[in-house]
């Protein structure tokens, strides 16, 4: 259920010279919901969470969180924001617990109160055992968690995340999306991709902006995002020219998505599927994603941005 509204963002606008990145957008955040922000690469997603969390001034326009002005008052609203950039803000030379209790001193966190903090954000983040270990030692989707773990530190009410996958492998992008829709439940949680299937894995409700602009703003549940029994999704690294695809046996459509990912549909259902994934090895066209195609999501991006797709990434499904 959700709860209280905690970051309400009213016709905020930013430029960059005679560029308009961020216009005139408008949209609310509440407790209990990850919310997907969605658009291709320039589309202004990094400038409105830097806004969203106070790292760059809006031009134009208002922003709350937790009823404080993020202008009027900074102190109070980043308070209660926990921020992870797209490059978390890792120092390699320290070990974890150094680098949390030195976050925690920014966070103003009363030294008796921290060592309990940081069991609490290592555990939720699963980084228990690597306390003691330097930052620039662990693996990527271990630093990707102790990114994690400094934003929740302070236990804020709003999370921010900005491309929290990017870089993972399989095993561990299906561990940090099961971090996220956990913080989800009790947080408001924001997260900026490029990857569809990261939208319809973790969240709630989607935004999609294109050119600065918020072009749709809706629950998941009301998009119409149903599963195709009869079509799919194939994501290769070489794809072939779209004749090979439409000469598959048992396929009656083949759409393109993006460079790599099409969406084929298929008179057999799961042996039309079969076919081409026994065509991709076979070609060797590196497929890395062969998944039930929702459509919903992808014909609504590709409707309000013009066909300007995102660059999805590879991502197992939930």
């Amino acid at each position: 259920m959700l709860g209280e509204t905690l970051a309400v963002v009213t016709h905020v606008s930013r430029s960059y010279g005679g560029h308009r990145a961020v216009d005139n957008i408008s949209f609310e955040i509440r407790r209990g919901e990850v919310l997907g922000l969605l658009g291709p690469n320039g589309a202004g997603k990094t400038s409105t969470m830097r806004m969203l969390c106070g790292v760059l001034a809006p031009e134009s326009g208002r922003i709350r969180v937790g009823g404080h002005d993020i202008i009027e008052a900074p102190q109070q609203a980043k308070a209660l924001i926990g921020y992870l950039p797209e490059q978390p803000p890792l120092y390699p030379d320290l070990s974890v617990d150094q680098y949390l209790d030195f976050c925690a001193s920014l966070h103003r966190m009363a030294r008796a109160n921290r060592a309990a903090a940081l069991d609490r954000a290592k555990a939720r983040c699963g980084v228990q055992d690597v306390g003691r270990r330097l930052i620039g030692n662990l693996s990527r989707g271990y630093q990707q968690r102790v990114g994690i773990a400094q934003a929740i530190l302070h236990d804020p009410a709003l999370i921010v995340l900005d491309e929290p996958t990017v870089g993972l492998d399989p095993a561990q992008i299906v561990a940090i999306r099961a971090l996220v829709r956990e913080l989800g439940a009790a947080h408001g949680v924001l997260v900026s991709t490029h990857n569809l299937s990261e939208v319809r894995s973790v969240c709630d409700r989607v935004l999609i902006i294109g050119a600065g602009r918020l072009l749709l703003d809706q629950a998941l549940a009301t998009l119409g995002e149903n599963r195709d029994s009869t079509g799919f999704v194939l994501a290769l690294r070489n794809p072939p020219a779209m004749q090979k695809l439409t000469a598959l046996p048992g396929v009656t459509e083949v759409v393109q998505i993006d460079a790599q990912r099409f969406r084929i549909t298929g008179r057999e259902g799961a042996e039309t599927a079969m076919e081409a994934a026994v065509a991709a090895a076979q070609g060797g066209w590196g497929l890395f994603e062969l998944v039930p195609a929702t459509g919903a999501l992808e014909e609504t991006f590709l409707r309000l941005t013009g066909g300007d797709s995102p660059p999805l990434q590879a991502g197992p499904q939930p």
